[in-house]
């Protein structure tokens, strides 16, 4: 064959719902809710129209457990439609969708190949010259190199290893079948088609290691463009070309209200903001608001946040184009005269002794050792208690180290006596 041209995707996450998802008045919500399906639909369709030879999904197709079998029913009647196009599945399952996670399943169309999750095997596609190996998760954490039990490459065929990991771990996501560049290099693969890491990376290019990204943002720390990778193989050779499909587009919107000296005057710099940020296309956003910078309205914005939420949200449905979301509106201004510090003794020191042990042992929010560290165990049990998805899904660490800025931003503007009387 003279050109084989293979489609890569990875992390559907088939029906994960959508976190922070607040309905209401106007807001695209049904679009946001359905916005993975509809990146899956776009991908398939993306697939049978520029006729590839081979689509690899490389762990993750699925978000865990179906709620119910329409999320199998819906993946079944994708898979059918590459099907009749004559267009071969190859599929490894990762750390979401591994064979302990996945309680109800259906048959796939006798075109989708899932490989073992006992040991890494090969399927040989004759007629392509391509040889795809791979290995499902048995279970959701794999610890273990599972590409060191890899065969080696095929010297009369285009080799792909297909593989769900977090690389050597320098990518900063779940430790799950770490792996190091010497050990897939080893391998003589032609082209690494990797998943788990939710941003498109090219690791390598001698030989091709590829992360393609998830297909569609889901929450707020997966941000800008999603999609898929294409690569063109000659005579062995892959070539390379991301693809976007994310339907809903995350994105965090910095306005700076330095200058503002009204909530008028910030309101219209965030529609600005929002308008630059969206532009005129059909993509609908899911938008984090922030609002920064040395502020005279500091006292006002930060007792008037759920005020300043709505009226930005009311800004949003106006605009013209594109259909914009927002999250959330996060008022990270300052004071102008800068901000008092929490040194003093008595109250005002505890609680900059609490912040302190926080912002220094973040990370231990996620593991057992935090709970050491009575604010840390505080905190770790009201987030389990708040959410039903695991900690690390909605932990991060520059995320909380934010938001603590924030709250001793706000203490230290209470206890230092700013007036905010004009906001009442």
């Amino acid at each position: 064959m003279d050109e084989l041209r293979v489609l890569h995707a990875a992390d559907l996450h088939v029906d994960s719902p959508m976190r922070g998802l607040v309905a209401y008045d106007g807001a695209p919500v049904d679009e946001i809710r359905a916005a993975t399906r509809t990146a899956m639909r776009a991908l398939v369709f993306e697939a049978i129209d520029r006729q590839v030879h081979l689509l690899l999904l490389a762990g993750d197709l699925y978000d865990g457990g179906w709620k119910d079998f329409n999320t199998g029913l819906f993946v079944v009647s994708q898979l059918a439609e590459l099907h009749e196009s004559g267009i071969p599945v190859v599929i490894v399952y990762g750390n979401h969708d591994a064979e302990s996670q996945l309680t109800r399943r259906l048959r796939l169309p006798p075109n989708t190949t899932v490989l073992s999750s006992t040991k890494p095997e090969t399927h040989i596609f004759s007629d392509l010259g391509v040889a795809v190996h791979g290995q499902s998760y048995a279970t959701r954490a794999i610890g273990a190199d599972l590409s060191l039990a890899y065969p080696k490459a095929d010297p009369g065929l285009v080799n792909i290893g297909m593989l769900h990991t977090c690389f050597d771990g320098s990518l900063g996501h779940d430790p799950y079948a770490p792996c190091s560049l010497a050990g897939l290099r080893s391998k003589g693969y032609d082209y690494w088609a990797l998943g788990h890491v939710h941003d498109h990376r090219v690791v390598c290019e001698d030989p091709m290691v590829v992360f393609p990204g998830n297909l569609q943002g889901r929450h707020i720390r997966e941000t800008g463009p999603k999609g898929a990778t294409l690569v063109n193989f000659v005579d062995h050779e892959p070539s390379i070309e991301q693809l976007t499909f994310d339907i809903v587009r995350w994105e965090r919107c910095r306005v700076d209200v330095t200058e503002a000296r009204s909530l008028d005057e910030c309101l219209a710099r965030c529609r600005e903001e929002l308008l630059a940020l969206s532009g005129t296309g059909s993509m609908t956003y899911a938008v984090r608001v922030e609002l920064v910078g040395p502020s005279s309205l500091n006292g006002r914005l930060r007792a008037t946040t759920e005020q300043i939420t709505n009226e930005v949200r009311a800004l949003s449905l106006s605009l013209d184009g594109s259909d914009v979301w927002i999250e959330k509106v996060v008022v990270a201004t300052t004071p102008l005269t800068g901000r008092p510090v929490l040194e003093s003794d008595g109250v005002a020191g505890e609680i900059r002794q609490v912040l302190a042990d926080l912002k220094a042992n973040v990370s231990m929010l996620a593991s057992d050792d935090g709970s050491r560290i009575p604010s840390l165990a505080a905190l770790r049990s009201q987030l389990r208690a708040a959410s039903s998805a695991d900690l690390e899904d909605v932990l991060d660490d520059v995320e909380i180290a934010l938001a603590l800025d924030d709250a001793a931003e706000l203490l230290a503007t209470l206890l230092g006596g700013e007036e905010i009387e004009n906001a009442h």
